[in-house]
C-alpha cells in the first residue's frame, strides 16, 4: 500500500492535519507523501486561490460569509457546482500523477481535491479515497465528493453529514487528526507562568492589534502570550506595544508546549487549532469566528460546555476576565472535551487503513 496525502495551502489546519496523519502512517512504516494539490496542479493557481482565500478573512470576514451562503444554495439544487467543475479539469493531471507514483489509497483533508479524486474514480475503481473533515460541520459541496470512507470529527455530527446525503457507514466519526506526539509534555521554552494564550490560527488575521491593547489594559494580574503565525506585519506591530506582560511569537513549530504551558487559550476558531487544544485539555474562548463554518466550530464547542464565544473585542476581553476566575467553568470544560474529543484520532485512523486497506 502507498498512500497519498492531499492537501491545500488555505489556511495552516488542512497542512497540519495532513503531516499528523503522514507521521502517524510513517510510524506503522506505511510508505505516504503529502503533496499540496494546488502547487501539484500549478503555481499559478495555487497562489491565485491562497490569495482569494487571505483577502476573503480580512477584516470580519464579509467576503468568506458570501461566497459560504452561496455555497449553501448549490448544496439544496441538483446543479454541480463551479467548484466541482473547476477541480473536475484536474483530473488529467492529478490522475497522471497518481498512476506515475502508484498510489493505491488517496487521502484527502481538502475539499478541493478530494472533487478531483471524484472524478478519477469513476474510472479507477481499484482507487480508495478518504476524506478527512477538519471542521465540525458538513461544510458546502463536500455532498459532492465520493469517498470510501469519511473522518469527521464527532458522532455528535453524524446527522448533519447523513442529512447531506452521505451513508452511515460511510461515515468515521473518530474525530479530527491530531497526532499522538502532539499531546507529549515538552519542556524547551522558557515561558511566563500561567499566561493567556491568544492564537489567530497560522496566517494571523483580524483586529489583532486593537484586541490586544484593549486586553493588556484590561487583564493586568496575567502575562499574555501572542501567536503571529506567519503574519510577520502583525508580529512586527504588536512588538512594538511596550508592555512587560506582553510576549509577541511568530510562526512556532512548538505551538503544543505553548499550549501545555497556558492557564488558558483565546483562538480564533479554526477546527485543527481547536482540536489540538482540546487534546491538551485546556480552557478556551474562541474569539470573533468569521461568519461561515468559523461559527460552526465556535458553536458545536459552545453548545457542548467545551468552550465560550466571543463575538466582539470587548466580550473577548469580558470572557477572559470571566474564566480566569471561575475554576468551576475550567474544570467543567476540561471535562467535556476529555469525554467528545478524541485524543487518539490520528492512530485511530492509522489502525482502521491497516485492518480496511
Amino acid at each position: 500500500m502507498k498512500v497519498l496525502i492531499l492537501t491545500c495551502n488555505t489556511g495552516g489546519g488542512h497542512t497540519s492535519c495532513a503531516h499528523y496523519i503522514a507521521s502517524e502512517l510513517k510510524e506503522n512504516h506505511i510508505e505516504c507523501d503529502v503533496v499540496n494539490y494546488l502547487e501539484l496542479i500549478g503555481e499559478h493557481a495555487a497562489r491565485i486561490v491562497e490569495k482569494l482565500y487571505l483577502d476573503s478573512t480580512k477584516g470580519w470576514g464579509t467576503v468568506f460569509k458570501g461566497v459560504y451562503k452561496i455555497g449553501e444554495i448549490y448544496n439544496k439544487s441538483n446543479i454541480k457546482s463551479p467548484v466541482y467543475l473547476l477541480n473536475k479539469a484536474a483530473k488529467e493531471k492529478l490522475g497522471k500523477f497518481i498512476k506515475d507514483h502508484k498510489y493505491t489509497l488517496v487521502i484527502c483533508t481538502h475539499l478541493f481535491p478530494s472533487m478531483a479524486i471524484t472524478e478519477i474514480k469513476k474510472e479507477e475503481e481499484d482507487l480508495k479515497l478518504i476524506n478527512v473533515a477538519t471542521d465540525y460541520e458538513c461544510i458546502p459541496f463536500w455532498n459532492e465528493t465520493n469517498p470510501d470512507t469519511f473522518v469527521i470529527p464527532s458522532a455528535k455530527l453524524n446527522n448533519a453529514f447523513i442529512n447531506k446525503g452521505f451513508d452511515k457507514y460511510v461515515l468515521l466519526p473518530i474525530g479530527i487528526p491530531v497526532a499522538s506526539h502532539f499531546k507529549e509534555k515538552k519542556d524547551s521554552l522558557h515561558l511566563p507562568k500561567d499566561y493567556v494564550l491568544i492564537t489567530s490560527g497560522s496566517m494571523g488575521f483580524g483586529h489583532m492589534k486593537e484586541l490586544i491593547t484593549s486586553i493588556l489594559t484590561q487583564v493586568k494580574d496575567y502575562p499574555i502570550v501572542v501567536i503571529c503565525g506567519n503574519n510577520k506585519k502583525l508580529e512586527e506591530e504588536l512588538a512594538m506595544i511596550e508592555n512587560p506582560n506582553l510576549t509577541v511569537v511568530g510562526y512556532t513549530k512548538d505551538m503544543a508546549e505553548y499550549i501545555q504551558k497556558s492557564k488558558i487559550v483565546v483562538t480564533k476558531p479554526g477546527g485543527l487549532t481547536t482540536s489540538e487544544v482540546a487534546t491538551i485539555h485546556k480552557p478556551l474562548i474562541h474569539m470573533m469566528p468569521i461568519p461561515g463554518v468559523e461559527n460552526y466550530n465556535a458553536t458545536f464547542f459552545e453548545e457542548n460546555g467545551m468552550s465560550i464565544k466571543a463575538n466582539s473585542i470587548e466580550e473577548v476581553t469580558t470572557c477572559i476576565t470571566k474564566l480566569l476566575n471561575d475554576l468551576v467553568l475550567q474544570k467543567e470544560m476540561i471535562k467535556n472535551q476529555k469525554e467528545i474529543i478524541n485524543e487518539n484520532s490520528a492512530s485511530q485512523l492509522v489502525q482502521f487503513i491497516k485492518e480496511k486497506y
